[in-house]
């Protein structure tokens, strides 16, 4: 057992922990002392080889595929630079603080690093990162812009309210989600061809530099999760929010341009593989922080049954039906689709809220009726109708989707009149907790 003091907008904080953690043989300050020691140069290394492979090993797709990919991590470090101010003035302790602020000088120099590199060796921006940063930015995907967009209102909304429960979810999108689940998997991806292929060496160098910085900033981001979990009985529902909102746009930074997947697979893996290996980690890090994914209170976060291989293939079924992601046409309405979708509405619902047993009926007029009866402890998907349903709930099935994806508000669907509810609305209400937040 262990007591530890700190401060959060000004106020001791206090908080007792019941078990001993691993983490418990991590300290800040031992944090703090790597960064000192793993230091390394952005503007020292050589990319003289990586210009003459770059033309000479690399074929004009596999130029334009690299580029697009290692754009993603221009952006991504830039606007992380800019994103981790609030974070230092909300951690509750001084050595939080500190690391912080390594951390911030970590990703600058992994934004010099890449602009270098994009300017020097892909010939893209004139070399400052501004006009790097605009040139890249129609190659940014919908899930990227996404995912980084809600960086910046969590920041935003860090300022106005430094709580424990508001920087546990902050951290959970930078520490967990962008850089465990996205930046790790995508620099693995990266340093495995070029490792294999025996090319660009001196951005290999470098990738493995970032490496080594981003496995050093995650596992002080679960350290921290964990810590703030003792401090505040709140942090694992803000950790729910926050990855109920933001996990299918996670998914989605993945789709290459135009879902042509050679973007992927001219490196030698696939879209799944790279979906696969970022769930993976992120449910890793948070059995760490002592949060297990699919523990997390209320409606599950990925309500995508199955293990990390199953979820990930399935998640890339809801993309290419448009279920999930950006809108690029109507949804599917073939009915194996809709029966994926239907389940994953079904895993979707914490059935242990439901004030009784009882059945949803949805009723489209351009699709296919479906149903989703709830017992003590079950939730399953029929097509069809079923009998007396307690809430029948009329729609158009393109509306159903954007719901669901979140392209769309229900109480703006239900005001207009597009979403119509009939039945047990008591029922709902006693029930209202079993449905995921809209």
């Amino acid at each position: 057992m262990r007591l530890s003091t700190g401060t959060s907008g000004g106020e001791p904080v206090r908080w007792q922990r019941a078990t001993q953690s691993p983490l418990d043989s991590i300290s800040y300050t031992d944090l703090y002392r790597r960064w000192e020691q793993g230091s390394w140069r952005a503007t020292a290394i050589d990319f003289a080889r990586d210009r003459e492979q770059w033309q000479a090993d690399f074929s004009d797709f596999e130029r334009k595929a690299a580029a697009w990919n290692y754009a993603l991590f221009l952006w991504g470090e830039d606007a992380v630079t800019h994103g981790l101010s609030p974070y230092i003035e909300a951690a509750p302790l001084e050595e939080q603080k500190y690391f912080l602020a390594t951390q911030q000088a970590d990703e600058a120099r992994h934004a010099v690093f890449f602009n270098r590199f994009m300017h020097e060796v892909a010939g893209i921006g004139d070399g400052s990162v501004g006009a790097g940063l605009t040139e890249i930015r129609p190659q940014l995907s919908w899930g990227f812009e996404q995912v980084f967009g809600r960086l910046e209102t969590i920041c935003d909304e860090l300022r106005r309210d430094p709580s424990i429960p508001r920087l546990a979810a902050a951290v959970t999108l930078y520490h967990l989600v962008i850089e465990a689940t996205l930046a790790q998997t995508g620099q693995h991806f990266i340093t495995s061809y070029l490792t294999e292929r025996d090319l660009l060496p001196g951005f290999r160098e470098g990738m493995e530099n970032v490496e080594g910085d981003e496995q050093r900033h995650i596992g002080f981001g679960v350290k921290l999760l964990s810590d703030l979990r003792q401090m505040d009985p709140e942090v694992p529902h803000a950790v729910a929010e926050m990855l109920r909102e933001v996990l299918p746009w996670t998914i989605a930074v993945l789709v290459p341009p135009g879902w042509d997947e050679r973007y992927i697979t001219a490196f030698g893996s696939s879209f799944e593989d790279l979906v696969e290996t970022g769930l993976t980690s992120l449910m890793s890090k948070l059995r760490s922080s002592g949060m297990p994914l699919d523990e997390l209170p209320g409606p599950s976060v990925l309500p995508v049954p199955g293990r990390a291989r199953e979820r990930a293939e399935r998640s890339k079924r809801l993309l290419l039906c448009g279920y999930i992601g950006e809108k690029t046409g109507r949804p599917s309405v073939a009915p194996e689709d809709m029966r994926l979708l239907f389940e994953t509405v079904a895993t979707g619902l914490d059935s242990a809220a439901a004030a009784e047993p009882g059945v949803i009926q949805w009723e489209f007029s351009d699709a296919d009726p479906w149903h989703i009866a709830v017992g003590e402890g079950s939730v399953t998907a029929q097509p069809g109708r079923a009998e007396d349903p307690p809430l029948t709930l009329r729609a158009r099935f393109e509306d159903f989707v954007d719901l669901v994806a979140g392209r769309k508000d229900a109480r703006r669907l239900l005001a207009s009149g597009r979403l119509r509810a009939r039945g047990n609305l008591r029922w709902v209400w006693r029930s209202r907790r079993m449905f995921p937040p809209l």
